[in-house]
């Protein structure tokens, strides 16, 4: 009896390391698939200020899916054929964004491939396991130029005409041009690092990894998802309107310290808010069991 039992045991071992021998050798060869693509994305990440939280995703989804690993080796492999068809899709995502040089494409193409492969080899209830982590994965790459060209003018706009209102109930003498908002003794440009698109992603990725850690509901995190946007552009309007209203009273002060330092302060009071914000929503919308 006792004996059966260690060879139990033992084959449970073999079976988790021959496991994570064949995980090593799949990332292998998708790390040297794309070893090109995840070093140039890896330089936008370092150089691109705009896209530097994407360094944080693939730790923090790793990390994930190595929490659930218990959870998602004590569910049968149960390989399935049906997952070819989405590592077609990653293939012509690839292929595609090779031929047409967009950026986007070959990036996010990882991440169907990689599902493909969970799919095909371990079946769609590990697949489920590790949806979030891939999920979360999805968020690293950056948007294409086209579309974060496109939404950082108008969030620019926006910011500055509701920053010119908020100061004008205040009583400062402002008005707003275009993304050039006029004070009495200066004038003040809302460039695009100061459109609020990079709190906004941010927030967006925190959104995701609250309602991961806080067990929401799928419904719940959809709310605290679309609740997301909102909040960073209420966050970086507040911001402005504190600029303006510091220059008005001293320029220097508005400058310098205080410029570089809201920014890292936009980031708290949005993290802050997103947290309470997800505690009234959970507790509305419950929790998984």
């Amino acid at each position: 009896m006792t004996a059966g039992v260690i060879k139990k045991v033992e084959g449970e071992r073999q079976f988790a390391l021959m496991t994570w021998v064949e995980i090593a050798v799949v990332a292998g060869l998708i790390t040297q698939l794309y070893a090109e693509i995840l070093a140039d994305l890896a330089s936008e990440w370092w150089n691109v200020s705009s896209s530097s939280y994407g360094m944080l995703i693939p730790p923090l989804a790793a990390y994930i899916a190595f929490m659930r690993r218990r959870t998602l080796l004590s569910i049968p492999a149960q390989p399935d054929l049906r997952g070819l068809w989405m590592i077609g899709l990653a293939s012509l995502l690839l292929i595609g964004g090779r031929l047409a040089a967009e950026f986007y494409l070959t990036r996010i193409s990882i991440v169907p491939l990689v599902a493909g492969l969970v799919w095909t080899f371990w079946g769609v209830q590990r697949l489920k396991v590790l949806s979030f982590p891939l999920v979360l994965l999805s968020t690293m790459v950056p948007l294409p130029a086209i579309i974060y060209n496109a939404t950082a003018l108008p969030l620019q706009l926006f910011a500055s005409s509701a920053a010119t209102t908020a100061g004008q109930a205040l009583g400062v003498s402002i008005y707003c041009q275009g993304n050039v908002i006029h004070l009495a003794n200066t004038s003040l440009g809302v460039v695009e690092a100061c459109s609020g698109l990079q709190s906004l992603i941010a927030l967006l990725v925190a959104s995701l990894l609250v309602g991961f850690l806080e067990n929401a509901s799928v419904w719940g995190r959809v709310v605290l998802f679309l609740l997301a946007s909102p909040l960073a552009i209420l966050v970086n309007i507040l911001r402005i309107t504190g600029t303006a209203i510091l220059a008005d009273y001293r320029l220097e002060f508005a400058m310098g310290f205080y410029h570089s330092f809201s920014g890292w302060l936009v980031f708290l009071v949005g993290y802050g808010s997103l947290w309470l914000l997800g505690k009234l929503v959970f507790r509305w919308t419950g929790k998984k069991p």
